[in-house]
């Protein structure tokens, strides 16, 4: 038997959607200056950061002016809720176009988020706004981070593989700018200023013997003693993000022996790998990787290029990177990787034949 024709989870259509506002660094750099002017040296010591992170635009729900201003929680959260629905809304129906489906075609929404909390439930919202079948399943994914995209993609290519006429709709919403907090002068806080912006994608997965990429094997590892590497820590004002200035290096010793692992434990290696398809959490990840596995100064170009015109919008960064891909009519295989609290690393591969 022909194995392409084996019928088989897919991506069958891929939307990614940004909010309206534009972010450019240079203006991000002159407004956090003024947000920490007087308040200690740690944001002089830092700034170099706007200049090195590779960064030239984001993109975010609201206007730059928002950010010289404090706001509560539950401001914060309102401003989440509503957004993230009209994103997800937008993500939702290009793909379902592209795909030429109508919601009601869907059996399943799984949404991904981490930057915001809603219950009920983002795609319960949803429903509210799209014609979706009322006994449509649900499932909402929170608590991954930057690797919700990668493990999302997994567990829903899962589901459709347990039942073969089903037809997922994976949406992937993060809103990171919303978590900036004038008073906290964190590094982590200052380095988020540099690196976050907002976006959605939205993927249609369904069984099929020729219907796009097939998603192939799936793997995820997460260290021990490794709680405090990234996540957020929920404070007064909203969530405080939390990053270990140890990831570029945990990337060059560790990373490499997690993916061979995977690769290894699915019958491939490294060199069975057609295309590197990471998610851009920042430049030095990004020259971490290269480095650790040796590969080709371009091979992560399409990252490189994410990173610099949409910043790290977190889980639903790596589906950009692989929109790139897609367009530049990429084939063999794709390998999916994120990493996110936890401290945890996804992988996923893809296999696109011409």
């Amino acid at each position: 038997m022909d194995p392409h024709r084996v019928p088989s989870p897919r991506l069958c259509a891929l939307a990614t959607a940004v909010p309206p506002h534009v972010l450019r660094q240079d203006e991000v750099e002159a407004a956090s200056r003024t947000i920490f002017a007087g308040r200690g040296n740690a944001f002089e010591r830092m700034s170099p950061i706007y200049r090195n992170a590779g960064i030239e635009t984001r993109y975010s729900c609201v206007g730059l002016e928002w950010y010289l201003e404090d706001h509560g929680w539950r401001e914060r959260n309102d401003l989440y809720i509503r957004n993230a629905v009209s994103l997800i809304r937008a993500a939702a129906q290009d793909c379902l176009e592209k795909a030429g489906l109508h919601p009601s075609d869907v059996d399943g929404i799984a949404v991904v988020s981490t930057t915001g909390i809603a219950t009920p439930s983002l795609d319960a919202l949803l429903l509210e706004e799209m014609p979706f079948r009322r006994n449509v399943q649900r499932l909402p994914i929170f608590g991954l981070g930057c690797a919700g995209g990668v493990l999302g993609l997994n567990r829903v290519a899962s589901l459709v593989q347990a039942k073969p006429d089903a037809r997922w709709l994976l949406l992937v919403v993060e809103l990171c700018g919303l978590t900036f907090r004038s008073g906290d002068l964190s590094k982590s806080n200052i380095v988020a200023t540099a690196l976050f912006g907002d976006g959605a994608a939205a993927l249609l997965i369904e069984n099929s013997t020729d219907r796009g990429p097939a998603i192939g094997a799936s793997g995820e590892h997460t260290w021990p003693d490794s709680l405090d590497v990234m996540g957020w820590q929920l404070q007064e004002d909203g969530l405080g993000v939390l990053f270990s200035r140890d990831i570029p290096d945990l990337v060059m010793t560790q990373f490499p022996d997690a993916l061979h692992g995977f690769l290894a434990a699915n019958g491939l290696s490294l060199a069975a790998i057609d295309h590197i398809v990471p998610h851009p959490g920042g430049a030095k990840v990004l020259s971490a990787m290269t480095e650790a596995l040796g590969l080709p100064p371009d091979a992560l170009r399409h990252a490189r290029e994410v990173l610099r015109d949409f910043g790290n919008m977190s889980a639903a960064t790596v589906f950009f990177v692989l929109e790139l891909f897609l367009a530049d009519d990429a084939t063999g295989l794709l390998l999916l990787s994120a990493l996110g609290p936890g401290f945890t690393a996804g992988f996923a591969t893809l296999e696109r034949h011409p």
